[in-house]
């Protein structure tokens, strides 16, 4: 059966990973996402530098853009935008992460939109609420981690100057949030047949992911503990050596503790209410995580694995990258397919992680060359192939030269 939501038309000006991740979200599910590029194309084409057999195909752009269709358009030309608005008529979301101001400039605007189409679902990402005083800026995933507060996090774990999480964290976050809306607008479009339009901040997004844990204290007025949850911003969390490798162990439970304690030979330790006691154990996580580390240290880590799956005592290995694509349970599970991409020849790619009983996500195109479906998407709206041919003519429309 296709995906949940197949018969949905997406026009998708969005461009780097943000916007595109999320709609790869979609695309994924089943919507036709049309994929609207400049002639230079998506920004992000150009990740990895010269790795790929064609410049545009960098590989961020291609693990961003599976199941979706390109059309390059020049919308500096008002041919373009005309061709643009015909196709919005028909259109149930229209997307983009540009700043407003440079969007409504082109005619894209909201108010625009739903004079053509009333029903239209117009969402949007922007680095900052637009009613704020930052609502103007441009914003990057560096930006956004400074400003909400991520890059400072490591700083309260050891001291350190602050610094960027090696993950375009933001973007990502935030694409799964706009994704989330526009989820939500579609459902309640089916109930009323109301369009509307969404707004989704890179910093309102970031903010509240820290502050779900780390408002903490602050939680009050007046505060009764400082921000940041304690245990998770303690210097001594990390996976714990082990005499050949690391672990991840996390006993949780007052059982567990108990039970790990006898497994590692201190039996003496079960009997400190600072280790076994929840609501102790809570003012206590430096010197229970040193005795862990202690502890683990002295057996091979797959002798532990095997003592805490047997004790059902929470505990996984520690994987490099390069081990991801050998790790048993990934290869079961068909996570990681080597597949033939017309230009790029053998790739790897990934799976999705969405797994529908009934509406299955499927692999059902590569991220495609700038421009590589204009002609097909432009007859599907409904234009001739001597007007298609003048728009090519005007470069309105750019298409790959013919191979």
């Amino acid at each position: 059966m296709p995906g949940p939501l197949q018969g949905v038309r997406v026009i998708d000006l969005t461009a780097v990973l943000l916007g595109p991740f999320a709609t790869q979200h979609l695309a994924d599910m089943g919507a036709d996402v049309i994929k609207v590029e400049p002639p230079e194309g998506d920004l992000l084409r150009a990740s990895g530098g010269s790795l790929g057999n064609a410049p545009a195909m960098g590989p961020i752009y291609m693990a961003a853009n599976r199941n979706k269709r390109s059309l390059c358009l020049d919308l500096k030309k008002p041919a373009a935008c005309a061709v643009l608005k015909d196709m919005i008529k028909d259109a149930d979301l229209f997307i983009h992460n540009s700043r407003p101001q440079a969007i409504e400039r082109l005619g894209l605007g909201y108010e625009e939109l739903k004079k053509i189409n009333p029903s239209i679902i117009y969402a949007y990402s922007l680095g900052y609420a637009r009613k704020g005083p930052y609502g103007h800026k441009p914003a990057f995933d560096d930006l956004v981690q400074g400003v909400s507060g991520a890059a400072s996090l490591q700083s309260r774990v050891d001291g350190l100057p602050p610094r960027f999480m090696p993950s375009l964290i933001a973007d990502k976050t935030t694409g799964l949030h706009l994704c989330i809306a526009v989820l939500g607008a579609l459902y309640h479009r089916k109930c009323t047949g109301e369009g509307q339009m969404i707004e989704v901040p890179m910093l309102e997004t970031l903010a509240s992911f820290w502050l779900t844990e780390h408002l903490f204290g602050a939680t009050w007025n007046p505060e009764r503990a400082p921000m940041g949850y304690d245990r998770i911003i303690n210097k001594f969390r990390h996976p714990f050596p082990t005499k050949d490798g690391y672990i991840c162990a996390l006993p949780y439970t007052d059982a567990h503790w108990i039970k790990f304690f006898e497994l590692a030979e201190r039996p003496d330790l079960a009997q400190e209410k600072r280790f076994v006691d929840r609501m102790e154990r809570a003012k206590h996580f430096s010197e229970l995580y040193q005795v862990l580390a202690e502890l683990l240290k002295h057996r091979p880590t797959q002798e532990w694995l095997d003592m805490f799956d047997e004790a059902d005592i929470p505990a996984m290995p520690v994987r490099t990258l390069e081990e991801l694509k050998d790790d048993p349970h990934l290869k079961a599970t068909g996570f990681f397919t080597e597949r033939e991409h017309p230009t790029e020849g053998p790739i790897t790619t990934f799976a999705s992680p969405l797994d529908f009983e009934k509406t299955k996500v499927e692999f059902r195109r590569h991220a495609p060359q700038i421009g590589g479906d204009g002609v097909e998407v432009l007859r599907e709206a409904g234009l001739s192939d001597e007007t298609i041919e003048k728009l090519k003519a005007d470069k309105v429309l750019i298409v790959p030269p013919e191979r």
